[in-house]
């Protein structure tokens, strides 16, 4: 779980289901991190209410501090639960190829690797 979570809110009165849903939705992208960062990340949510033209709208605004990066996200909808849930999955694939750069077993250089050893291995077997 992310330990540091700063929940902000501008013109929007933040209450504690609010707080809450955001804390478990925000704090729980951690799984989604390398292991050396789990311990360095802090997280920071801006609440906001915007009046639009076609009425009250919602936005929510996720800012990840990450070792050597920002990751950032931002939506608004007619619904503030709904955009902190529409923000955290644009943070999870920004989470997924943040990790696919900094851990070098993971990602697409694994995939060209073992089929150059495979390929490899063929090669040096004796043929009948």
């Amino acid at each position: 779980m992310i330990q540091s979570i700063a929940i902000t809110g501008v013109k929007y009165d933040l209450d504690e289901t609010t707080k809450k849903y955001v804390t478990r939705k925000i704090g729980r992208l951690d799984r989604f991190l390398p292991r050396h960062a789990r311990k360095s990340v802090s997280a920071e949510v801006i609440l906001k209410e915007v009046n639009r033209n076609n009425g009250n709208k919602y936005e929510a605004e996720v800012i990840l501090y990450v070792p050597e990066k920002k990751l950032s996200a931002k939506d608004s909808t007619v619904n503030m639960l709904a955009a902190v849930d529409i923000v955290e999955s644009k943070v999870v694939a920004q989470l997924r190829k943040y990790k696919e750069l900094h851990i070098p077993h993971v990602g697409k250089s694994r995939s060209v690797l073992s089929r150059f050893k495979r390929s490899y291995a063929r090669e040096q077997q004796p043929e009948m």
